[in-house]
Formats: C-alpha cells, structure tokens, sequence
C-alpha cells in the first residue's frame, strides 16, 4: 500500500440489535410526551434482556402519559421490530417503568427565564460533519454499512426475503486513494437467521444487498467477504445480549470519520444539547459542503 492509501472501517447495527432496540424505545416515550406537550423534559434510558425492559429516567410532562400507555407503545415497538422470539416476545415482556420527576435544579437551566428563550440542561462537546463522498454528504463506510442493513431489513419487511431475523450488523472497509474511497476491501456481515438455515444459505440471501449497495466494481474480494463468521446466529435481539440506550454513538454519527464529545441521542428532548446541538452542527456542516465552500467539513 502506498503513501497516499490507507484503509478505513465503520460499522452499523439494524433496528433489533439489542442497543437500538433500546435506542428506539427510549425514543418511542419521549415521542409519547412530545406529541401530548411540545414542551414536555425527558430524559429516558431503557434496558433490556430476556423477556425483560427496564425503563428509567426523569421527565417532566403532561400526566395523561400514564405508565399503562407508554408499556403499550414499548410493546408496540418491539412488535414492529419483528420479535416474536421465545426469549424476547412482544406480548409477555416484562416491562418496569421507573420514570421519575426532573429535578428542580435541571430545570431552572432549561426554562426559558430572563433574556434567554431556551436553557441548556448540561454542558457538552458536539460535533457537526459531512463530505462529498455519498450524495447525502456522508462518509462512505458508515453509510454503505447503513444501507446495506436498511435494504435487508426492508426486504425482510415486506417478505421479499425469508428466514432473517430482527438482529444483524454490518461493517465496510474502504480502500482510500488520494482521500477518496475507491473500492471495498472487505466486509462483514452478521444477521440472525432461523434454526434451519446453513450458513451458506445465509451468505447467498445476504449478498445481494450488498453488491446494490456498492457501486459497481467496488465489492471486496470474495475471501474477503464474510457472513455470520462465527458460524451460527439463531439466539438474537436482547435474549442473546443485554441492551442498553446510548452504546451506539458512533453507528448514530460518522462511523468514527469525524470526532465525537461522548454524548447519546436517544431519550432526549431538544433541551440536552447532546442531540440538538449535535443535530445543528451536522446541519451547518452540510450546508458549508453542499454550497461548495469545502469538500469537508467538521464543527465543534
């Protein structure tokens, strides 16, 4: 490899990794609030194992949001991802809910008070990045790796594929020449399959939706391609591994091509600046990339 090669890796995980399940549950409560009162504090983490979601966290909102309705809509949510599994079923997870009132003290910082229209529930380091090397001015690791889990999960939707389950993840190295990506080196790809599937019929239903994916001639060497490497990926989702909110940051951002100050998304309302400041500098960041006044473009 010469001076001005190098290879980069991102990865990214489907909407039944355990972390994401997580993820969009916490999601799913703040909706709830958000929808009820546009004004509503939420700050909730979720965790989850076998047949067991745990949700905690404070909020400060309307009270017809009751404990019986957000259990629902977490039901709800884990049905539309696709679990139906023994270990982890929609319909008898455990659920506990130890949501709580925010604190006094956050929420003199976030009311509006004085001169200012919007408080800051905390201090934070967010970043804000895009590049010309996708036509959504994203790295190309991170969103090749998105893609190609997207269209499995579509696929697996609308039935068009048989025999996937919920969970899988992805990751794509790129071969860069001259700072541009210019072909796949190898990739990487593990999804949950059912009990009568061989692993080289898993490798045959994956491998479509990466080659659409790629652009033409970038796929990696066929020795280079790996699906499920460990052989056997029936036990998935929380029952296989515990999930928690916030352990996918990187997947939620750049795939490590940019820096990261360490905060989460999910969970949160606009007034924790992990997510809306994040939110603007990706937005200012694009706009300075899409008006030609940079190929890149980072913002602390």
């Amino acid at each position: 490899m010469s001076k001005d090669e190098y290879i980069f890796t991102s990865e990214s995980v489907s909407e039944g990794h355990p972390d994401k399940v997580c993820d969009q549950i916490s999601d799913t409560v703040l909706d709830l609030f958000l929808a009820e009162d546009k004004s509503s504090r939420v700050a909730c983490e979720t965790m989850a194992t076998t047949n067991r979601v745990i949700l905690a966290g404070e909020v400060r909102g309307p009270s017809s949001v009751t404990n019986d309705i957000i259990a629902e809509k977490i039901r709800e949510k884990i049905r539309d991802i696709g679990y139906e599994q023994s270990g982890f079923h929609w319909k008898n997870v455990d659920i506990s809910i130890l949501l709580h009132e925010q604190s006094t003290d956050i929420a003199m910082g976030v009311d509006a008070s004085g001169n200012k229209d919007e408080g800051a529930g905390d201090q934070g380091i967010m970043f804000g990045h895009a590049c010309r090397e996708t036509d959504v001015l994203m790295p190309a690791p991170i969103q090749f790796s998105h893609l190609i889990l997207k269209k499995m999960a579509d696929a697996r939707r609308s039935k068009l594929i048989k025999g996937l389950g919920p969970d899988s993840k992805s990751q794509v190295s790129l071969l860069y020449k001259n700072g541009k990506p210019v072909r796949a080196t190898s990739i990487v790809i593990s999804t949950q399959h059912d009990d009568d599937l061989e692993q080289a019929e898993v490798r045959e239903i994956v491998r479509p939706f990466v080659e659409q994916t790629l652009p033409k001639g970038w796929m990696c060497p066929e020795n280079e391609f790996y699906v499920n490497p460990t052989g056997r990926f029936v036990v998935g989702g929380p029952d296989g591994d515990a999930g928690l909110t916030g352990r996918k940051i990187i997947v939620d951002t750049y795939g490590g091509a940019a820096p990261h100050g360490g905060g989460a998304f999910s969970g949160k309302d606009p007034s924790k600046v992990d997510r809306s400041a994040a939110y603007a500098a990706r937005w200012l960041a694009k706009n300075i990339v899409a008006a030609g006044l940079a190929e890149k473009s980072t913002i602390q």
